[in-house]
Formats: C-alpha cells, sequence, structure tokens
C-alpha cells in the first residue's frame, strides 16, 4: 500500500520501467536542450513542455486510475523527472503535481477528490502551487502568521507569503495558514490549517484579494511573492480537520525529498554523459584529454557517487510506496544526490574548461539549475539535524 495514495498502487517490472524511461526520454529529446536554452535568459515558463507532459500523462501518474491517473508509485514517478533532468530539462515547471497530490489523496474529502481529481488527472485542471513559506519564519515554518479567520461560511485570510511557485500557471493552491495564533497554542505545531483555494474562482470573483509579484532567480523557477488581502474561501476549501495541517504537510515531505532527489540524479547523469563525451573527443597535446589521469578520476568519483545516490534514491522509493517508514532514506537520498549532482556540476565545468561558460553547451545553465538542491525543498543543514536527532539519538541541535 503506498503511503502517497492510500490506494493499491501499479508497480511496473523492470523491462516496463526501462520502457517508460525510453518514452519519457524521447518525449525529451524532441525539445531538445535548445528549448530550454531559449527560454533561459527571460526564465520563461516551458508551457509546450508542461502540456505535452500532461498529454501523455505522465503529471498524473499518481493519481488513481479510477480518477483518470496512472495509478503508479512513487519509484515510477521518480523515473520521469530523472528522465527529465538527464535530457537537460528542469522539472520544477511541473513537478509540485506530484508532490502536492499526497494531501488532496490523504486527506481531502471524497467531494473535493470526485470535484477535482478527473480534472487533474486529464490537464484541464492544474495544481501546481503550494504556499507555505514566509519571509520572517523560513524553514521554521511554525512561525507563520498568515491568518485564516473563521466565519459562517468560511475562511478570510491574511498574510504574505514568498516562494509560492506557479500559482500564475496553476487553477489551485494548497495553502497552509495559521487558524489558531502561535500564543494561543499548547505545541507550536498546532493551530495550522490547510486549504484548496480554487484560484479560478478567486480570480474571477475578488482579484483585488491575491496580490503576485514574480521573483527573478538563478533560473526558470517561476517562483513569487504573494499577499492575502481578506481573501474570502468556502468551507469546503478545508484540506482535513482544522488545525491539523501541519501535520499534513509534514505527511508529504518524504514524498517530496524522493522525487526531487531523483532530479538531482538526473542532473548528475546529464554532467557525467556531457563530460565522459568531451573527454573522449577533445585532444589536447595530440592526445584525448580523458587519458589524462587528471580528467579521467574525477569525472569517475562523481559518477560513482551519483550511482551511491541512486541506489538509496530507489530504495527510498520502495519503502515509501510499501508503506514503510522512510525518513531515514528519503532524507538521506536528498542529502548524497544534491551533493553528488554537485560534484558532478564542477566536474564538468572543469572538463570543459573555458567552454563550459558559454550558454550554448548548456552546462553552465544546468550548473545554476543543480545548486538549488542542498538549499531546496530542504536546507542540507535540516537534514543533517534530522539524521542527528532522529536516527543517530543525539540532542535536538537547533
Amino acid at each position: 500500500m503506498s503511503e502517497l495514495i492510500g490506494t493499491e498502487t501499479i508497480t511496473l517490472n523492470e523491462s516496463e520501467r526501462e520502457e517508460l524511461r525510453l518514452k519519457v526520454r524521447a518525449l525529451c529529446d524532441s525539445f531538445g536542450n535548445e528549448y530550454w536554452r531559449r527560454l533561459d535568459p527571460d526564465r520563461g515558463y516551458p508551457q509546450e513542455f508542461v502540456d505535452a507532459l500532461t498529454e501523455e500523462g505522465y503529471l498524473s501518474v499518481l493519481i488513481p486510475s479510477e480518477y483518470g491517473g496512472r495509478g503508479y508509485g512513487l519509484t515510477e514517478a521518480t523515473i520521469i523527472l530523472e528522465e527529465i533532468h538527464r535530457a537537460g530539462g528542469h522539472a520544477a515547471a511541473c513537478h509540485a503535481q506530484m508532490y502536492t497530490m499526497g494531501s488532496l489523496l490523504r486527506h481531502g474529502s471524497k467531494e473535493q477528490k470526485e470535484k477535482y481529481l478527473p480534472g487533474i488527472a486529464s490537464g484541464e485542471i492544474r495544481m501546481q502551487a503550494f504556499s507555505i513559506t514566509e519571509p520572517e519564519a523560513g524553514s521554521n515554518t511554525t512561525a507563520i502568521t498568515t491568518f485564516a479567520e473563521k466565519t459562517n461560511d468560511g475562511y478570510v485570510i491574511n498574510g504574505h507569503k514568498n516562494w509560492t511557485s506557479r500559482i500564475l500557471q496553476s487553477d489551485l493552491l494548497l495553502l497552509l495558514a495559521r487558524t489558531t495564533t502561535l500564543e494561543k497554542v499548547e505545541k507550536k505545531s498546532q493551530g495550522m490549517t490547510l486549504f484548496l483555494v480554487d484560484l479560478r474562482e478567486i480570480r474571477k470573483e475578488q482579484p483585488a484579494s491575491l496580490e503576485v509579484e514574480p521573483v527573478r532567480t538563478m533560473f526558470s523557477y517561476a517562483t513569487n511573492k504573494i499577499w492575502y488581502k481578506d481573501m474570502k474561501i468556502p468551507t469546503d476549501s478545508l484540506i482535513g480537520e482544522e488545525g491539523q495541517g501541519f501535520k499534513y504537510v509534514l505527511d508529504g515531505m518524504n514524498a517530496e525529498r524522493i522525487l526531487l532527489a531523483s532530479e538531482s540524479i538526473g542532473d548528475g547523469y546529464f554532467f557525467i554523459d556531457r563530460a565522459t563525451g568531451y573527454a573522449n573527443e577533445r585532444e589536447v597535446f595530440n592526445r584525448k584529454i580523458g587519458e589524462n589521469q587528471g580528467v579521467q578520476f574525477p569525472i569517475a568519483r562523481a559518477y560513482a557517487s551519483i550511482k551511491a545516490a541512486d541506489a538509496l534514491r530507489y530504495k527510498a522509493a520502495e519503502k515509501f510506496d510499501t508503506g514503510e517508514n522512510c525518513g531515514e532514506e528519503a532524507n538521506t537520498a536528498k542529502l548524497i544526490s544534491s551533493e553528488a549532482s554537485w560534484e558532478a556540476a564542477n566536474v564538468a565545468i572543469n572538463t570543459y574548461g573555458g567552454i563550459g561558460f558559454v550558454d550554448e553547451y548548456d552546462i553552465e545553465r544546468k550548473f545554476r539549475e543543480t545548486r538549488m538542491y542542498q538549499v531546496a525543498p530542504v536546507n542540507n543543514n535540516m537534514i543533517l539535524s534530522y539524521i542527528g536527532q532522529h536516527v543517530l539519538g543525539m540532542p535536538r541541535s537547533y
């Protein structure tokens, strides 16, 4: 049984997984690195690519078949994201539809699932935005102050968020807000509530209640600052029970970390593929540069690091799909995969030399993209803290 979707999942065998890889790879190759290179200067959103993934059903793989999805496990989802990155693309434009799905599937009402899931599966409805982080709170989610005041027919929300990505490309928004102030709860994790907001209705009926300011980052991430100004939402926007939202958010973090670990691994393979190819072709002083141990050994070491991360990713995903506790594996996979991809990125730059900084070779673009994984979706120092406290039994360090 899958922790993510709470129902029986379809597990592919090895030959079927390889077939999935080849199909995703073929779709990615039909766009090519020149597609991503063209979007990069303006940080453009890859709408055509997202549409193609949707049409092939790759963004709805975790949705049960009864709602129009493929009903796959997390392992299969990681393969899709890995292949996107290995091909030179970036899944930031669409990966949220995978890791936010769990909150709706596990904790949403029957009415919410029936209303939204078929449309999400078909691509008619986009669910790509998750609004949690606030400027002052940062990683300390329990310190958020965005507040949802209860009314007779729903809630009125006021507050300020940052890192709310893809809201301009989304129809639905998951929003975490306090319904009880921090000063009035016994435990700081209490009093936060998760809402599913229909942005189509907000934009139509009360556009002034939602202010969005796009933020330019070092690569295309389509992220934003958000201000909620007396935004009214109906009672049926509530996900699960009032005050239990933090628990629901934590519930999906293992999935998010495993999925983004697979993106790091895909990046790592991209850099290894490029570095190996260049080392085998480039001649300097009448010899292939790959003949030099100073070039060859760093590539080999980076490859070994990626393979180790790859193995742990599969272990984490397997435990997740069978409903086992995978916190240690999920966190460790995210940690070592982010470090391995960064190692591979530096190796690729060193192998290419000066031309590695030229945009037409795609190394510098991917170099910027893969750096993110050491700080998102969670900073690696927070993961080390988790391992120290919850795995090794040492005192809390923050």
